[in-house]
């Protein structure tokens, strides 16, 4: 294997898809969806973005009241007895930071406060109020969608290295196992299976990438999976499967990539509704040099003290069988 072509993979083993976007022109277009744009940033630029919108209005808003205080005169009379400020305790610029802190964060030392003798500091503290509620909204409600995305739930959803082809009910299948490694279940999983090759069209046209689907049981409803043991799923290379042609010699001169995909609904809470809305995507890839032919996994269940046992170790484990080294559709002529 060390000595097999090394290529540019669609999507890695762990299911990360390795498309770059590039020269994109209209950038504002991330601006109208500015909650999506946050949430989906890496966490040392979203805990920038979280630390800035704070600091930021703390300083706008303090440069304004200090601004204000020594527009007014406040700053010049402080200790003047006399002296009819607007802002009391407000000296300089880092005082005024202080007493914008204060005020949006309502700690309220009570040594800096505004008066009732002027309006501008009433309603300078009023839109200070319903800014620093607004940012708390945002960032707080970005902040619980983060940390409560199920992608790490794909970690533990994984898949064989390998692909097996053998046959299963006297048809020629492509099969690879999947497993959960958690007990609390994926609900109404789902698993499908994609083609990535490239072709030239009949005129001549060449489509780089082609996505074509593998049919992993639609339309018997086996592609909808109890997920509480590993289970194989079985593509059957029939007529419509574009494997139809493909026998164990072609099988080293292709160059195509299987993409795997299983949805499911996280199994957060006993409340099924409350983890309506945790849709968990695992993915991942088989390349032409990842499928053994004539291969067969081994059991990995047992029953044990009156239960059923999995035995993870087991996992990517496989057997050789014999399997004829010619295609589907020669073997449908023989």
């Amino acid at each position: 294997q060390a000595g097999k072509r090394q290529r540019q993979r669609y999507v890695t083993k762990v299911g990360k898809c390795q498309v770059n976007l590039g020269n994109i022109q209209e950038k504002k277009r991330f601006l109208s969806d500015i909650f999506t744009t946050i949430v989906d940033l890496k966490y040392r630029w979203f805990l920038f973005v979280f630390m800035m919108c704070y600091i930021v209005t703390w300083v706008v808003f303090g440069t304004v009241y200090f601004f204000d205080a020594w527009v007014r005169g406040d700053v010049r009379h402080r200790g003047d007895p006399e002296w009819r400020a607007c802002i009391e305790n407000v000296d300089g610029f880092v005082s005024a930071l202080l007493f914008s802190v204060e005020s949006q964060r309502t700690i309220g030392y009570g040594s800096r406060m505004v008066t009732a003798n002027c309006a501008e500091g009433v309603i300078l503290l009023m839109a200070q109020s319903i800014v620093g509620s607004m940012i708390d909204a945002l960032m707080v409600g970005c902040m619980f969608v983060k940390i409560s995305r199920p992608k790490k739930r794909a970690q533990t959803l994984i898949f064989s290295k390998n692909c097996v082809v053998s046959r299963r009910d006297e048809k020629l299948c492509l099969m690879f196992r999947v497993g959960d490694l958690r007990d609390s279940h994926m609900v109404d999983a789902k698993i499908r299976a994609k083609l990535i090759k490239s072709r030239q069209t009949a005129e001549g046209e060449f489509i780089p990438l082609e996505q074509s689907e593998l049919n992993l049981g639609y339309d018997t409803g086996e592609d909808r999976l109890f997920l509480v043991e590993p289970q194989i799923i079985c593509h059957v290379i029939n007529r419509r499967s574009p494997f139809w042609d493909m026998s164990a010699e072609s099988l080293r001169r292709e160059q195509f990539e299987i993409i795997i995909i299983l949805e499911g609904i996280v199994e957060a809470t006993g409340d099924r509704c409350l983890a309506a809305g945790m849709t968990c995507q695992a993915r991942t890839s088989y390349t032409e040099d990842e499928i053994l032919w004539g291969y067969r996994f081994e059991p990995c269940m047992s029953l044990e003290k009156g239960a059923f046992r999995v035995d993870y170790s087991r996992f990517e484990m496989t057997f050789e069988v014999q399997t004829p080294a010619a295609s589907a559709k020669e073997l449908h002529e023989l």
